[in-house]
């Protein structure tokens, strides 16, 4: 890559290390919030429900982007998540912390699907997998970074509320960085619009829409609940201690961040469609691994495939969800598809878990998600064109299979 697009990737990855720190995050001090607040399971699940509800709210950020443009999204939403992830720190009731949690996952999946979008309007075709593959590789180190310092952190005097607040001078110096981003060269050069997100039905995009948004869907609900929920799982089902599950949390982001990277480049070498297929495969068998088995090493393999799937299979689903769509309706298909309906998976998921792990426990409440990407597989061969190393001008007039 150009020296100008590393720094670009750079500037961008903000987002997706966030978004790995704060789903880790979340993962390890879980336990700790539940005992403080005297959470049952149902309860627990509904807090990261809640939570999650933030990436559908989303919507209405990303879809600014058409209007706004990307560069002033993006620094809207890193100021936001700032200030969120500050109060978040200081809460003083679950339902503080959940709602603080919310409003920080609104600005933070808002930035990530700009920062996605961004990405594919500013690389050439035939770098643009690698490009999101770098960028989801970022996510991983939020989750190297997140395993070693919370450990630390928790131990401190401030306990888990030290977590939410160790990012925040990161935050806010590459808020003031990103005064310096330009807006990408598409959204320049297009004519304005001020249509309304319904327009892209009207274009005659509504089955694309809905296709993608049943790939999210389908994806988020085992995604979304397996990292979340898995140390409860490890301490209460199989013993483990909270430096066992921080060790095997960090090994899994190490394990996993060079794959994710090598994962963005197969989208470009061996097309969408394989590239798809092999992550969300990871992804279930990862997740049915990581809560039914009993020996440590399978316990370890599985959170390692199951934080690669959860993060690989996302840069394939944004290609198709960037290249789908024209320029001045790429923010409202990104919005429409992936945070408004996409996004219910990332609720139900966890609260479906929640509810039935009262009754059946935590690993098999969350092995069942795995069929959630089995089942966008064949969406994905059912559904969607192969786009490799098609500009968006082209792409975005393909028609689906």
């Amino acid at each position: 890559m150009r020296a100008a697009e590393v720094r670009l990737l750079a500037f961008l990855g903000v987002a997706t290390f966030f978004e790995g720190f704060d789903l880790l995050a979340l993962a390890q001090v879980l336990p700790d919030v539940r005992a403080a607040f005297g959470l049952s399971e149902w309860e627990t699940g509904a807090v990261v429900a809640i939570a999650n509800l933030g990436a559908v709210l989303a919507f209405f950020l990303v879809r600014a982007a058409d209007r706004w443009g990307r560069r002033r999204v993006l620094l809207v939403t890193l100021v936001g998540y700032a200030a969120a992830t500050a109060v978040t720190g200081c809460a003083t009731s679950v339902w503080t912390f959940a709602a603080a949690q919310l409003v920080a996952r609104f600005f933070l999946l808002a930035e990530w699907g700009v920062a996605m979008v961004y990405a594919a309007e500013s690389f050439p075709a035939a770098r643009r997998g690698t490009a999101l593959g770098w960028l989801q590789a970022a996510s991983s180190l939020g989750g190297i970074v997140c395993g070693a310092a919370v450990p630390i952190l928790t131990d401190g005097p401030l306990g888990w509320r030290a977590v939410f607040f160790a990012g925040l001078p990161v935050l806010l110096l590459l808020a003031m960085a990103r005064v310096f981003l330009p807006e990408t060269p598409r959204f320049a050069a297009m004519e304005r619009t001020t249509a309304a997100s319904l327009a892209i039905l009207h274009a005659g995009y509504g089955p694309r829409v809905a296709r993608l948004a049943f790939l999210w869907a389908a994806t988020y609900v085992c995604t979304q609940s397996a990292l979340p929920f898995w140390k409860e799982f490890a301490v209460r089902e199989r013993g483990w201690s909270d430096r066992e599950v921080a060790l095997a949390l960090t090994v899994a982001a190490v394990t996993a961040a060079p794959a994710i990277v090598v994962s963005g480049r197969l989208l470009d070498a061996l097309g969408r469609r394989v590239g798809a297929t092999l992550t969300l495969a990871a992804t279930a068998v990862g997740v049915v691994l990581a809560y039914r088995a009993q020996a440590t090493w399978a316990l370890t393999l599985g959170v390692v495939l199951a934080v690669f799937g959860s993060s690989a299979v996302l840069p394939a689903l944004n290609a198709w969800t960037a290249e789908l769509f024209p320029t001045e309706l790429r923010g409202a298909g990104a919005a429409l598809a992936n945070n408004l309906l996409g996004r219910i998976g990332y609720v139900v998921g966890p609260l479906a878990v929640g509810a039935a792990a009262g009754q059946v426990g935590w690993g098999v409440a969350v092995a069942a998600t795995a069929l959630g990407p089995l089942v966008a597989m064949a969406g994905v061969w059912r559904w969607m064109p192969e786009t490799r190393g098609q500009e968006l001008e082209v792409s975005a007039a393909l028609e689906s299979t």
